[in-house]
């Protein structure tokens, strides 16, 4: 049976962000999805989950934060 290439503690991985500020851990041996981009390459999967958590502290998307901003200012 194949193991999870997402949830391999000795893995390799990126953190990939989309345009919404969304992130995703993500194997480095997995081509990177259409929409998203890389902002840590190559790094422990412990150290992608530390880049995460210090990095994506808003979880709602860009877009309602945009729409929420626009909404408070009016």
């Amino acid at each position: 049976m194949a193991s999870n290439p997402f949830e391999n503690p000795d893995g390799s991985y990126s953190v990939l962000v989309n345009e919404e500020g969304q992130h995703s851990l993500w194997p480095v041996s997995i081509d990177v999805p259409e929409g998203w981009m890389v902002t840590l390459e190559d790094a422990s999967r412990q150290a992608c989950l530390d880049y995460v958590e210090t990095h994506w502290t808003d979880m709602r998307p860009v877009s309602l934060q945009n729409a929420m901003s626009e909404n408070s200012s009016a």
